[in-house]
């Protein structure tokens, strides 16, 4: 019997200490709903819910990033919903003045409406903005384009814009070139429609080096990417004359940057995870709707109802284009949505505790807190025995 070293009350001391600290543990654990509290807990474990806590505010980050490139979207498409129907009352007051039903006089009324509709065009196209980007304006364009040059033998030069803008005859022949269809080989797209007298319309697109031939009309074009037009006659474009009627050549075509990155939107939890989308010009010169275009003589409105049918299919194209993506944006909510869920689930099982499981080892730990406590008790009182021995 030893009174300097009580070993019984010392082990009963430290299991009590030890079921002391695990019953914090569990109390914090039971107050905070968390299994992992501190790196201690879990290291391991907290590292890899870490990674998955970045991953899903990541991705309902996105979610908001898609959600704000729809509503970019649907502000453009706004914007070129009412040009659609400025270019059909435009049409409207083109077949309308076709007419020789109207004097000289009533053509000019109705070129002055045509006038005006064109401006009104140009301003929207040139204020539709969303967070004070201009979205119709040309300058949120692709990142491929090309300019086109026509040279006209002994006079001045015309330029256009090929990527968005078409060249019109007086004979109803719509020239569309520099489309690039597979913008990794800069393919080079020329693209003919004949309008006929009859109201027929003949289509004609090839891809690559080569030519085509298309109602009296040749275009060539070789691997540097200079397309000529023979044998054109008339006029290039109205009011630009070619002397002799001989060749009008596309100057060097070529494939670069308009200065302006299209927009890029993040939808995605990680680095690169962005889906790009350019906006075309709409406004009316780049849509084929330039200030040559009139109604205010018979054979000019003949021609400007093609030249509308021609802006509303550019119109058109791209709208689609934009619808495309706004229904891709909104699968990319759903399976961002999808994956932001089960990435929380995963996380909650390895972050969040078990209050049913941590309820029961609480509810251990205060009965060993107890008997243990009464253990202490009772060996403190062993050391008294030693007492017995004195008398």
């Amino acid at each position: 019997m030893r009174i300097y070293h009580n070993m019984e009350a010392l082990n009963a001391w430290r299991t009590l200490n030890t079921v002391k600290g695990e019953m914090g543990k569990s109390l914090e654990k039971l107050s905070s709903g968390l299994r992992i509290n501190r790196a201690a807990d879990d290291a391991a474990g907290l590292a890899i819910s870490e990674k998955m806590r970045n991953q899903v505010k990541g991705l309902d980050t996105a979610v908001r990033n898609a959600q704000d490139a729809i509503s970019m979207i649907q502000t453009a498409e706004g914007g070129m919903d009412e040009i659609h129907s400025i270019l059909k009352r435009m049409r409207e007051l083109a077949v309308q003045a076709s007419t020789d039903t109207n004097t000289d006089a009533d053509r000019v009324q109705l070129q002055n409406e045509f006038t005006e509709l064109r401006d009104e065009i140009n301003r929207i196209a040139k204020t539709t903005q969303f967070n004070t980007k201009n979205l119709l304006d040309g300058s949120l364009k692709e990142t491929r384009k090309a300019d086109a040059k026509i040279v006209s033998p002994g006079s001045a030069h015309f330029y256009v814009d090929a990527f968005t803008s078409s060249i019109q005859t007086s004979g109803n022949i719509i020239i569309e070139v520099g489309q690039f269809s597979n913008a990794a080989t800069s393919q080079l797209e020329v693209k003919v429609t004949l309008i006929t007298a009859g109201g027929t319309t003949v289509s004609t697109t090839t891809v690559g080096n080569g030519s085509i031939a298309i109602g009296g009309v040749s275009i060539k074009w070789d691997t540097d990417q200079i397309a000529t037009i023979d044998d054109f006659g008339g006029t290039l474009a109205k009011g630009t004359k070619v002397d002799g009627g001989a060749v009008a050549v596309f100057g060097q075509v070529t494939a670069g940057t308009n200065g302006v990155d299209p927009l890029n939107y993040h939808i995605g939890a990680n680095e690169g995870q962005v889906i790009s989308l350019g906006f075309e010009s709409m406004k009316a010169d780049d849509i084929g709707i330039t200030t040559g275009i009139k109604i205010d003589s018979q054979s000019d409105a003949e021609f400007a109802v093609s030249a509308i049918d021609a802006a509303v299919y550019k119109v058109s194209a791209f709208r689609s284009k934009l619808g495309a993506a706004q229904n891709r944006l909104e699968h990319t909510i759903k399976n961002l949505g999808v994956a932001s869920e089960n990435l929380t689930a995963a996380e909650s099982r390895i972050r969040d505790a078990d209050m049913a499981k941590v309820m029961a080892e609480y509810t251990r730990q205060q009965i060993l807190m107890q008997s243990g406590t009464a253990m202490l008790s009772q060996a403190n009182q062993l050391p008294q025995q030693v007492l017995q021995l004195l008398r």
